[in-house]
């Protein structure tokens, strides 16, 4: 007789285990990243009663209850009954993304999910942002309180999703009364993500713009987990910044990682970033640099209030991202491949930065030719 099925054997285990008081979790955005990672984490938490896994694959946490749909089908309400806390990480923010696609499925799918949530009787929506709402600059307090403005604009990638979540987010009790709504705003994500910040470490030479006043502060994805299951137990709620205790310097973080910096003045840094991203050679646009120039550093003072601490060092988590960028080259936000990385050699930032004026004529001239 053959062995029953490792899903349905699971559920076998999961069924006669002792019953468990904790709420019921349905985890968007389950199958890859941060969603993953969390749906493992809660599977195997003995607070949790259930989770219910969502996205448009299946992922590998067999414990975890699945359906397969897009977060912007209405359908999802169904998907939802029975659950207490919905955790929604069905963002896209990938750099190499149309944005106008990336915003349309990112504000649609929180509007969905957050309607279909109050819909189906869930108490609380936890989302997840960035700190990168609170906006890069040089005025900014170190470290930024959790009440803090959001000056943020939508000038740097993905941000202006996020604002938009933040204020859906904040219209939803208004909208849905009894939908308790809580947003966590990690720092630098760090551990499998690729954004234009991490990319920043895979250039070979840090871009330091002068008159500049940076200031790192990373959040491990583990941390972030951990973060999100404090904000599921209803351990915390409101608006949460989550990252590592602290900062680095430029000058601490040019000597930890080993990469000498380029420096430049902000019109050609500025001008250069622009006119790279305008015609399509960088899909970082201009506003990105922002966060490389000026401090978001946040207190993350809730969390530590209710008891939360961070596993990671911002040491520890910069080492971790030059392992995993190591071989990787980037020029202002842009890959290379090992022969363009080759080529662009010691100059790189520099090169590219500098060069883009010319980079800019020769695709003019080249589009006319046509």
């Amino acid at each position: 007789m053959s062995s029953p099925d490792p899903q349905v054997r699971a559920a076998r285990n999961h069924s006669t285990s002792p019953a468990v008081r904790g709420p019921v979790v349905a985890v968007t955005g389950a199958a890859s990243g941060v969603g993953a990672l969390l749906t493992e984490r809660l599977v195997a938490s003995e607070e949790i009663k259930q989770v219910i896994a969502i996205d448009e694959r299946r992922g590998e946490c067999a414990a975890a209850q699945w359906h397969i749909l897009d977060v912007r089908d209405p359908a999802i309400a169904e998907k939802l009954r029975g659950a207490d806390v919905v955790v929604h990480l069905a963002l896209d923010l990938d750099l190499e993304t149309d944005p106008a696609a990336r915003s349309a499925y990112n504000v649609r799918g929180t509007q969905t999910v957050l309607t279909a949530a109050a819909a189906a009787g869930v108490h609380r929506v936890v989302l997840c942002t960035s700190a990168m709402v609170y906006g890069a600059l040089p005025d900014n307090e170190l470290p930024l309180s959790e009440d803090a403005e959001l000056r943020a604009t939508a000038e740097a990638t993905g941000v202006g999703d996020l604002l938009e979540v933040e204020r859906l987010a904040r219209r939803a009790p208004r909208a849905h009364p009894g939908l308790n709504v809580t947003v966590v705003r990690p720092g630098v994500l760090v551990g499998g993500t690729d954004t234009a910040l991490t990319r920043y470490f895979e250039s070979p030479r840090l871009l330091v713009v002068a008159g500049s006043r940076p200031a790192w502060q990373f959040c491990h994805v583990e941390d972030l987990c951990s973060a999100l299951e404090y904000a599921v137990l209803e351990k915390v709620e409101g608006e949460l910044a989550v990252g590592c205790d602290g900062w680095l310097e430029q000058e601490e973080v040019e000597e930890l990682s080993g990469i000498r910096r380029m420096e430049l003045p902000s019109a050609v840094a500025l001008g250069a970033a622009a006119r790279l991203h305008r015609i399509g050679l960088t899909p970082s646009p201009a506003g990105d640099l922002a966060y490389t120039m000026y401090p978001w550093v946040v207190s993350g003072s809730r969390l530590h209030d209710a008891g939360w601490r961070p596993q990671w060092t911002n040491e520890e988590v910069l080492a971790e991202l030059l392992e995993e960028v190591s071989g990787r080259h980037t020029v202002v936000g842009r890959r290379l491949g090992r022969k363009d990385a080759t080529a662009a050699g010691a100059a790189g930032a520099t090169v590219a930065l500098l060069g883009a004026a010319a980079v800019v004529r020769r695709a003019r001239k080249a589009r006319r030719r046509i």
